[in-house]
């Protein structure tokens, strides 16, 4: 049986004057994760979206919202988070004191939980919480910088990924690897053979100007097929 590859399209690249259409498109086109990225100006520069828009937005959809906090008040988004009953929420270990008890507050709540690093925060933060977690995050871009023309997948993410499949496998841990930065139909099959799970799409790929979501996503569904094939 082939690994399943879960695409998840980036809210945050989407027509933010046009959320509501653009979330009902992307679910026509076929995807059922959406990857929901809630930002304060603290950890990064930049606050495109916030509680009250997901959860509207939430009301609105079938889709499973995959939230990604990167926040320095990570306790006070979970609690409002899980009032949402969203599918799952992953937070960034930077600026988390309690890392355990966030997983914690999230599972208990009924809701999968994942922890999130940034580019260069070392994997030994997942030794004590890696059997726990449900997701592992990995940014492959700095957060909140995605604009900018010079900034590019950093030249580590495949060892990162592969290193992280190798530590998740050496704990016996059972969370799966979501991808995050610079997503492109081109570097999809090296991301997935390094072991990733979960795919954030965006600007270079799903969201990929000239073509509609289901275009995009049909060509990304045929990266991955051709990629666990061995083609």
């Amino acid at each position: 049986m082939l690994k399943e590859i879960v695409i998840s399209p980036s809210l945050i690249c989407a027509d933010l004057c046009n959320l509501e259409s653009q979330v009902r498109a992307l679910e026509q086109a076929g995807m059922k994760s959406l990857h929901v990225d809630l930002i304060d100006p603290h950890f990064s520069p930049s606050m495109p979206i916030g509680l009250d828009m997901v959860g509207q937005l939430k009301a609105r959809s079938s889709m499973d919202f995959d939230v990604h906090i990167m926040s320095t008040c990570n306790e006070f988004f979970i609690n409002e988070l899980v009032k949402m009953d969203v599918a799952s929420i992953t937070f960034h270990v930077e600026p988390t004191l309690h890392v355990e008890k966030m997983v914690q507050i999230i599972k208990e709540a009924g809701i999968k939980a994942g922890v999130a690093l940034a580019p260069a925060t070392s994997l030994a933060t997942l030794d004590y919480v890696a059997k726990y977690c449900d997701y592992i995050l990995l940014m492959t871009i700095n957060p909140g910088y995605a604009g900018g023309k010079s900034e590019g997948m950093v030249p580590y993410a495949l060892e990162k990924i592969a290193a992280c499949r190798a530590l998740l496998d050496q704990k016996n841990s059972a969370a799966k690897i979501v991808i995050d930065g610079r997503v492109s139909f081109e570097v999809m099959p090296e991301m997935i053979k390094a072991g990733a799970d979960v795919l954030v799409a965006g600007s270079k790929s799903i969201f990929r100007k000239g073509y509609s979501f289901a275009e995009n996503y049909q060509e990304a569904q045929s990266v991955i097929a051709k990629t666990l094939k061995g083609e």
